[in-house]
């Protein structure tokens, strides 16, 4: 096949992984338009002639993803399809050096911080003016806005620090224009995210000012909504609790990875607390926040995790009843500390105990659901779907929680608008409705 030649570059983004990851895409392709390049996102045309693939290198499966979009783009290269090929992200921070030996067809891998070089290669300037001036990939009324980048914590499970570095925080001026720009561009719900909220601002102001941000970000004039991923439980500062009380802007929300609850299983995850702190911690999230949705992600197959101490993690499930739940099998990852540690615990038993869980939180969020059944809800409607106006509630995020399906052929919605909708029958996962006419 004869390469394709096109007047002007058109570069096609794909991105893999996590709501960090996206943002990274978007400032990617925020800059390369401010460059004058034509940019798509995620595109299954063929009609672009530089494609650049922005990699997660989290676990086995999301890694094996990267690797196999790599060499399917690398076969396309060699038949012609495209010029170039780039990639960037955590899977190539961390494998740089292997990945230029075993796939050398890509043009050039570049780290998670890298952007400018990244660049330079396509013949583009950084533009420093068009940092807060993000372009979105997702639908117009909602955003990610990542707060800082990497982390400091000392979890022996996690990668993260490896590929992203220690903690480092954005000032609160930058996050307050860059949340002014996407609220003119229509956005109306921020997701703040970051690997670790609680942490935010002790690089910058020495202290924790996750509190003081929320208050600026909740002056901005068109945000509605403000929802809070990735909040560390070991010294959760419970002045976030008070803002989140304080202002309506701020979602009763709160996004808290616990990993489990057996307290030998979290000292050798090095998580710097035991289950009865974690308690306690849940008990007073709920006492200062009543209603609020909790969600957590539990982590099974860890190094030496007993019958015994899943269990525990299974009973601690059952007590707490968070309202959203996900299930990570534990991945061996090297240079963690916990490579150190047999991985001792079969693939088979690590999959059966997270259907076992889930199967747990199932039931739990049926009986949550069956309890909104004649409530009435704020909604935002993010898609029409399948004859139905798809849509969420303030405990809920998207492509994680729960939905709202309210058929279209008896109700009207719009899309990116709140309303008010009465749910008159709940699912495990979905919960159904009315719009609720004023």
């Amino acid at each position: 096949m004869k390469t394709k030649k096109l007047e002007k570059d058109k570069v096609n983004v794909i991105t893999l992984g996590c709501s960090k990851n996206l943002v990274d895409s978007e400032n990617l392709i925020t800059q390369l338009r401010g460059n004058e390049f034509d940019v798509v996102h995620d595109s299954n045309d063929d009609d672009a002639n530089v494609v650049i693939i922005n990699t997660c290198g989290f676990i086995d499966l999301a890694k094996q993803e990267s690797i196999d979009t790599i060499l399917e783009y690398a076969e396309i290269k060699k038949e012609g399809g495209i010029e170039k090929l780039f990639v960037t992200g955590c899977l190539s921070q961390r494998y740089k050096d292997d990945l230029e030996t075993e796939i050398p067809e890509v043009d050039a891998y570049f780290g998670t911080l890298e952007l400018p070089n990244l660049l330079a290669r396509l013949n583009a300037d950084y533009k420093h003016e068009l940092i807060g001036e993000r372009l979105i990939t997702t639908p117009e009324h909602y955003a990610y806005l990542k707060i800082s980048e990497g982390c400091n914590r000392t979890c022996s499970f996690c990668a993260i620090p490896l590929m992203r570095g220690g903690h480092v925080s954005r000032p609160i001026e930058e996050l307050v224009k860059e949340a002014s720009n996407l609220a003119r561009m229509g956005v109306k719900e921020l997701m703040l995210i970051a690997q670790e909220l609680t942490y935010y601002g002790l690089d910058l102001y020495k202290k924790r000012e996750l509190p003081r941000l929320l208050h600026a970000l909740a002056d901005v004039e068109g945000i509605d909504w403000i929802r809070l991923h990735y909040a560390y439980p070991s010294k959760f500062p419970p002045e976030i609790l008070d803002v989140m009380a304080q202002r309506p802007e701020i979602c009763n929300y709160l996004d808290m990875p616990l990993q489990h609850a057996a307290d030998g299983v979290l000292d050798r995850m090095r998580r710097q607390i035991t289950r009865a702190e974690t308690e306690e911690l849940i008990r007073t999230i709920r006492q200062k926040v009543p209603g609020l949705g909790l969600r957590t992600t539990m982590l099974v197959g860890f190094p030496g995790e007993t019958d015994r101490e899943f269990e525990e993690l299974c009973d601690f499930v059952r007590e707490m009843r968070f309202d959203r739940l996900g299930v990570f099998q534990y991945s061996h990852e090297e240079d963690t500390r916990a490579f150190d540690l047999p991985d001792d615990i079969p693939a088979e038993v690590k999959a059966d105990r997270a259907a076992r869980l889930m199967e747990i939180q199932q039931d739990i969020s049926w009986e949550l659901n069956q309890e909104k059944i004649g409530k009435t809800f704020k909604t935002l409607f993010d898609r029409k779907e399948g004859g139905y106006f798809v849509g969420r509630t303030e405990f809920d995020s998207p492509e994680v929680d729960n939905e709202v399906l309210v058929p279209a052929e008896d109700n009207y919605a719009r899309i990116g608008d709140f309303a008010m909708v009465r749910i008159t029958n709940a699912e495990e996962f979905d919960l159904y409705g009315e719009v609720v006419k004023s």
